[in-house]
């Protein structure tokens, strides 16, 4: 059972994600906030799982919500959703130490899928966001700024760096596994090694340092 705290300004919004949330057996949301300093007390109170939160809310708006939730080290992950698609709000959250950001147009089963994977560590990014992001986030890198990383880079074997290029590519725990053959549990032991090895916070950090080392590239444009 993953459970969820729904952060949102609008009640509508609210009642139709607990309504999405309740009506599957493996969520269940145990409690809601309509702004910011709301969702830091209630998820200091409840920890749950994962927080759901809004962006744009009055007072403390999602970003600093974020950044304080995060700040707190609890078990509390975060995935951010909002209507706006804007670099801005991708880059803040991310920054903030949002485990995920997803449109709010994404498909039920997609926020469903969004949920289990950010409970249990992955990365969740809106695919529609992900190209512009790792392009964005890779001119925004100076040339030659990453110079002191080629060593972290360097330590990985090489089963680390097909890992790594596949967490570049997006690739979920369940899809390197079947990849490569490998248990799930095998998987999450590599991940661990691999973003310890590049000094990355979390998945989001790892799929940067793999677009910012020529391992992945985005399709297209």
């Amino acid at each position: 059972m993953t459970t969820v705290l729904v952060v949102d300004d609008q009640p509508l919004q609210r009642y139709g994600l607990r309504m999405l949330l309740d009506s599957v057996p493996e969520t269940e949301v145990v409690g809601e906030a309509a702004h910011g300093a709301d969702a830091v007390r209630k998820a200091a109170e409840l920890r749950p799982d994962v927080v759901l939160m809004d962006v744009r809310m009055p007072g403390m708006d999602g970003i600093e919500a974020t950044r304080r939730i995060v700040a707190t080290g609890d078990r509390s992950r975060v995935l951010v959703m909002t209507t706006f698609d804007l670099d801005e709000y991708v880059y803040a959250a991310l920054r903030a130490g949002a485990s995920g950001f997803l449109l709010k147009d994404a498909r039920p089963e997609e926020l469903l899928a969004g949920i289990r994977a950010v409970a249990v560590g992955d990365a969740v990014i809106a695919p529609a966001l992900t190209r512009r992001l790792l392009y964005e986030f890779a001119q925004l890198v100076p040339a030659g700024a990453n110079g002191s990383e080629d060593s972290n880079l360097s330590s990985l074997t090489d089963r680390e760096r097909e890992i790594l290029v596949a967490i570049g590519k997006g690739w979920t725990n369940g899809e390197i596994a079947t990849r490569f053959v490998l248990s799930e549990s095998t998987v999450k032991t590599h991940v661990g090694r691999v973003l310890s090895k590049i000094g990355a916070r979390d998945r989001i950090q790892a799929v940067i340092f793999a677009y910012d080392h020529g391992l992945a590239r985005p399709h297209g444009g």
